[in-house]
């Protein structure tokens, strides 16, 4: 499946899948062919037809087979089919590539995936990296890098044992501050601590405004 031969504008995917079924069953129809090769009747009929310049297929009547040397990409040209216009024996999976200019597209698909993988990973390690600015302080005469906490990453030293938020200069509870239940700071204003009976007035009251206005 990797062979340039069965790359797209090539003899396709389908192409292989045909081949092989003709392998397994050397003497099928197309319908037969559909059901075998996992392909529909339109398919089969095109790629048949493709395989058939080739030369890697024959038919007699209804039913088709592999050319002697079909699964090696060499084809036959039989005397009937000699006058055809466009129909000529393969000369193995290099040579088809070649003839549909397909030759080098499995080369070029890995170096794309490879610059694609390399980005990508380029692109995770620099999200890896990434922090806030840091902090300079000076302590004993000397700078002090200190990271600025990322939300996810706040200090233990700043939870007490009830779950409430320590300021970190003073060491007492800074009120307007809390945890939330992914572990990330909030700050809770003044309009955030109404009572419940608050806030069903105020839902209320914005219902009717947007009543009002529509």
């Amino acid at each position: 499946m990797g062979h340039d031969a069965f790359a797209h504008r090539g003899l396709g995917s389908s192409a292989l899948m045909i081949i092989g079924a003709l392998r397994v069953r050397p003497v099928q129809t197309v319908s037969q062919l559909a059901g075998t090769a996992s392909v529909s009747r339109a398919s089969a009929y095109r790629t048949l037809q493709r395989l058939a310049d080739q030369g890697l297929v024959q038919h007699t009547g209804e039913t088709w087979t592999l050319a002697p040397r079909a699964v090696d990409g060499f084809g036959d040209s039989p005397l009937d089919a000699a006058t055809e216009p466009g129909t000529r024996p393969a000369q193995g999976w290099d040579g088809i590539a070649q003839c549909h200019g397909t030759a080098g597209a499995a080369v070029r698909r890995r170096t794309l995936h490879a610059i694609e993988r390399a980005a990508y990973q380029k692109a995770l390690d620099w999200r890896a990296e990434h922090r806030s600015k840091a902090t300079v302080i000076v302590r004993n005469g000397r700078q002090v890098l200190v990271p600025a906490p990322r939300p996810d990453e706040i200090p233990s030293a700043w939870q007490s044992p009830d779950g409430s938020v320590l300021d970190p200069v003073t060491g007492r509870t800074a009120a307007d501050w809390r945890f939330a239940t992914d572990g990330r700071l909030i700050l809770i204003t003044p309009a955030d601590q109404r009572s419940y009976d608050e806030m069903t007035t105020a839902h209320a009251e914005a219902l009717r405004e947007w009543n009002s206005a529509a």
